[in-house]
């Protein structure tokens, strides 16, 4: 059975996976180095930023607390830049339910299973990851969810440095909790060497978060450069407690553009409501790392 072969996997690989986790997890949170910082309250909690680049931090800072301030929802963001070597976080270890942001993961967690027993996606696989990131699939998550199995799922949390993340249980793939800066972790492996995902099953996720339906296409993209690739993966689920949730994570690659950010919401009375504050987020860094590529420090 997967679950028992993925356990057997688990067991053989677990300090490689313990450092990898280490590894990547350190990567992703280290401050640039000789990097300004600047911070701005909002909600009572603190947009902090950094960067080597002169007035970014103070600016984007400003400009993410100001698309914030005033909102009735719960919101958290984490954003990096490689190219001006910027990192922003604002509430980015609270916990939010995934909906459907946390396929990107269940992608990883298949690409690196695939990887394992060392063999190319089934096109079966191949049919399943395309409608459930392009077209946000349920029936074609709930497949891949329970083929992958619990153990195969936290085998890559554990290998991707996703402390922070903890599965939903049985078909609650959506309740999975998770948090901005795992979020951002995930991103970052996406888009870089590392050991986890090698070159080509990087290449095939951010292929098919690059084909994302058109009425997908929402939140992070929101004011992105015309010359950047947009990959983006979007969720969003109403519940009882905390109002609807309503996340994207974008990276946005190509035309000199390396970076990304994941936004999180819950306590939108509406969809919209969510939408409409992933997007003022998203356009105040979208703006601003772009602006700042035109100049100099």
């Amino acid at each position: 059975m997967p679950g028992t072969q993925t356990s057997r996997r688990v067991r053989r690989g677990l300090a490689g996976a313990m450092a990898a986790g280490t590894a990547l997890a350190a990567l992703a949170t280290a401050a640039p180095a000789h990097a300004n910082s600047a911070s701005t309250t909002v909600g009572g909690a603190k947009v902090t930023c950094s960067s080597k680049r002169s007035a970014l931090a103070d600016r984007l800072a400003r400009d993410i607390a100001e698309a914030l301030r005033g909102r009735k929802d719960t919101s958290a963001l984490a954003l990096y830049d490689r190219t001006t070597g910027t990192s922003c976080a604002y509430r980015a270890d609270a916990a939010f339910d995934s909906a459907s942001v946390v396929k990107v993961t269940v992608l990883g967690a298949l690409l690196r299973q695939a990887a394992e027993e060392k063999r190319a996606l089934t096109a079966d696989e191949v049919k399943l990851t395309t409608a459930m990131i392009t077209k946000s699939d349920n029936d074609a998550t709930n497949t891949l969810w329970h083929r992958i199995g619990a153990d195969g799922i936290q085998h890559f949390l554990d290998q991707a440095g996703m402390k922070d993340t903890v599965p939903g249980s049985a078909n609650h793939w959506g309740r999975t909790r998770i948090t901005a800066a795992d979020q951002l972790r995930l991103l970052r492996l996406l888009t870089s060497d590392n050991p986890v995902l090698d070159r080509n099953a990087r290449a095939y996720a951010l292929r098919l978060m690059g084909h994302v339906v058109a009425d997908q296409r929402w939140g992070a993209p929101a004011g992105a450069p015309a010359t950047a690739a947009v990959h983006v993966k979007n969720g969003w689920l109403p519940l009882e407690t905390h109002g609807w949730r309503v996340h994207s994570v974008g990276v946005f690659t190509g035309g000199g553009h390396d970076y990304g950010m994941a936004v999180l919401s819950q306590d939108n009375r509406t969809m919209d409501e969510g939408v409409a504050t992933l997007e003022a987020a998203a356009r105040a860094v979208n703006h601003d790392l772009n602006a700042s590529a035109a100049t100099t420090s």
